[in-house]
């Protein structure tokens, strides 16, 4: 027993054996939180204190609830049989077979998928008369599960709560959903959790039992608990409060998808007398870092506080690198250059990370990682050219440049919906093959003839005469200009819009980058190449690879080094998320920093750039607040036009923006670009084809400021401009 009890730290070992009574572990990142909880479970087990069987142990993966039961059974030297040991979810089923019929059920209850749960929910709203097209199924589900995570039935839900979706109806078509559940004796995901909870809310008998089952609670991830798992697990430790939650209140950043960081931070007020353990002992990053996560940190006054320090003997290193670009496209050339130069010196490419804010910023950089040949995976979602509406973006793109194109055609016929089934389908599909003509000419002469009736004979028309107009459009203004207008009068971007799902925001972000990628092309035929010869790319999850990821996606892992970019404020913190949660949503953005920083082992490197790119215009871009928190002492920033002072200033609303040409940064390498060979000065007509004629105030590289005599001030690439 003492054997693996030395080879903790003295606060490890704290939290180990303290076993009565209810403790708060708070495991700063990279302080050994796993092995504190999978060695605190072999003590329990090892001292006498309790059977397997009487430890309820909680994860929030089942990765980790994989790994939990592999390491104790190693500690204990020989397999644990009977443990409660699990996802919520997992361990929420298992209890919800036993008791089933109290709720309504049967013990041989179905489990509903996301996809069935939202056409059940479809067929209630269908019933009772509602247009599914006006109020969307998805939007609706997305309020019941909200309610569900917070441990309200349809008893429970008051007028308060009651949201105004469907003109106040919501809860009504929630308790006509759950009574449709119980008919097909089905539950969904939320409702393990919710109809146990209920139990045990309800049944007094239910509960002394679990309470006479379990001695011990442990509990994984407590940071990131919403208010039903808090409820169950409140209920479950009532009696013996021999509860022990491990979390860090600075890395709570799932709000998004209900979690409650006041749950860790009101721990000491739900179980009076509980002691709090720190974990302040990092063995992952070097002193910098370190310390430069905890400056930035400190900043946040929802914490219970902590302050990381290095556990490891060769902790020094080098600051944390903040380095100002002067465009997002440099910014992207100078983390791959920077990523060659490391692999060129002997770094493993698996051993570093692009860490971004929202998933549509990984497409740069997998676009310089593939120029440079250098082999790379997204983490936790798929390549850029990869995801559902930028392929049926693309979709739409080949049947504007080649009508012919079937496979293009078939994919957008009913994208957005337009009522077109399989029957209709079939009929296009036969027409086209029997007059050896393309889908998209056997659908114009069949609404012609009268072949195609009824809804989709109107729709698919509209669609049609859509492809006439915007093929017009692209002769005269260009693809840019086009394709926004095609996703807008399609309905394409409309209908993601009216999707209240939580992955729908990135996907209207994902579009808008597709149009700023497109603006980089001189022609469509020229873009449709380029993804082509993009998606050609050969994806190999085993080897050598970069990893591209949002930092969400990042908890849990870390590498070497890790690249930081788009530290520009409304970018990082996030605009949108500060909007709808204010001073909440900005410590929970400054806690995803805090959480990106702490990823690196040896490097972290931030970056900002001056001006990204808004469709085909450039908009300039002020470095994010997070950056002036950071500690001098533990960072180094160098740079271009961005960063021509010592030190960022305190309020980023008065950072100076100086227009000129950036100085060459070392460590970055950055290339010059090619003059245009007829430089257009500053006082100079010219004219534009979307903005008509203005005079250049001001030149800069590539970049032009533009007085227009009817579009006002813009900022424009000197190649879409010509002399008047």
């Amino acid at each position: 027993m003492t054997d693996y009890l030395t080879r903790l730290n003295p606060e490890q070992r704290e939290a180990v054996e303290t076993l009565d009574g209810p403790l708060l572990v708070l495991a700063g990142a990279g302080t050994g939180k796993t092995r504190v909880l999978t060695t605190r479970f072999a003590h329990i087990l090892l001292s006498g204190r309790a059977y397997p069987s009487q430890v309820l142990a909680v994860t929030f993966t089942n990765r980790a609830a994989r790994e939990m039961r592999e390491r104790v059974a190693a500690m204990i030297g020989r397999p644990a049989e009977g443990l409660w040991l699990g996802t919520f979810h997992a361990l929420c089923a298992r209890m919800l077979r036993r008791h089933a019929e109290l709720v309504g059920l049967t013990s041989s209850f179905n489990i509903l998928d996301a996809d069935d749960q939202l056409r059940l929910l479809k067929q209630v709203m269908e019933a009772e008369g509602l247009d599914t097209k006006r109020w969307a199924p998805p939007a609706l589900m997305a309020v019941i599960q909200r309610w569900k995570d917070r441990g309200l039935p349809p008893a429970r839900v008051t007028p308060a709560d009651e949201s105004d979706f469907v003109n106040g109806r919501a809860r009504a078509l929630y308790a006509a959903y759950q009574d449709r559940l119980r008919t097909l004796n089905t539950a969904d995901f939320g409702d393990l959790l919710l109809h146990v909870t209920e139990i045990l809310r309800g049944h007094a008998d239910v509960l002394a039992q679990y309470h006479r089952s379990f001695r011990y609670i442990l509990v994984d991830e407590y940071q990131d608990t919403n208010l039903v798992q808090y409820l169950w697990l409140r209920l479950l430790a009532q009696s013996h409060r021999n509860i022990c939650c491990v979390g860090d209140d600075d890395q709570s950043i799932y709000s998004w998808r209900g979690a409650e960081v006041e749950n860790i931070l009101r721990f000491e007020k739900d179980f009076p007398g509980a002691r709090i353990v720190r974990l302040e002992r990092n063995y992952r990053s070097t002193a910098p870092i370190l310390a430069a996560a905890s400056g930035l940190i400190a900043h946040n006054e929802g914490r219970l506080g902590k302050t990381l320090r290095p556990g490891r003997a060769d902790a020094t290193g080098e600051k944390v690198s903040v380095i100002g670009l002067w465009d997002s496209d440099e910014e992207a050339r100078a983390v791959g250059d920077r990523i060659e130069q490391l692999r060129r010196g002997g770094d493993r490419l698996a051993e570093m990370a692009v860490l971004v804010r929202t998933g549509y910023q990984t497409r740069a950089f997998e676009e310089r990682l593939i120029t440079l040949g250098l082999p790379y995976r997204v983490i936790g979602g798929l390549r850029f050219y990869e995801r559902q509406e930028i392929r049926d973006a693309i979709a739409y793109m080949r049947v504007l440049h080649q009508p012919a194109d079937d496979l293009a055609f078939e994919r957008i016929i009913n994208v957005p919906r337009r009522g077109v089934g399989e029957q209709a389908l079939r009929l296009l599909h036969g027409t086209a093959r029997d007059r050896e003509i393309p889908l998209a000419a056997a659908a114009a002469q069949l609404i012609d003839q009268g072949g195609l009736r009824g809804k989709p004979r109107e729709a698919v028309g509209d669609l049609l005469r859509g492809f006439i107009r915007w093929r017009d459009l692209l002769a005269r203004e260009g693809h840019v200009i086009t394709l926004a207008t095609l996703l807008d009068e399609s309905g394409y971007m409309r209908m993601w819009q009216q999707d209240k799902s939580a992955e729908a925001p990135g996907r209207l972000d994902n579009l808008k980058e597709l149009v700023r990628a497109l603006a980089e092309f001189d022609t469509l035929a020229g873009f449709l190449d380029h993804v082509s010869l993009v998606m050609e790319n050969e994806e190999n999850a085993e080897g050598d690879r970069v990893s591209l990821m949002t930092l969400h996606a990042a908890k849990g892992l870390e590498f070497d080094t890790v690249f930081l970019p788009g530290w520009e404020e409304g970018l990082f913190p996030s605009q949108r998320t500060m909007d709808e949660s204010g001073a909440k949503g900005l410590e929970e953005e400054r806690r995803l920093a805090y959480v990106g920083l702490t990823r690196a082992r040896r490097r972290a490197i931030i970056s900002h750039a001056a001006n990204r790119r808004i469709y085909a215009n450039w908009q300039s871009s002020i470095p994010s607040r997070f950056i002036a928190e950071l500690p001098d002492a533990q960072v180094e920033r160098t740079g271009s036009a961005a960063m021509q002072r010592d030190r960022v200033p305190a309020a980023p609303s008065v950072f100076p923006m100086i227009a000129r040409r950036p100085r060459t940064v070392e460590v970055w390498e950055q290339p010059a670009r090619k003059a245009r060979a007829d430089a257009i000065a500053v006082g100079a007509r010219v004219f534009h084809q979307k903005f008509g004629y203005g005079t250049v105030t001001a030149a800069e590289d590539d970049k032009l400021d533009i007085a227009f005599d009817q579009a006002g001030d813009k900022r424009v690439l000197d190649r879409f401009v010509e002399k008047a």
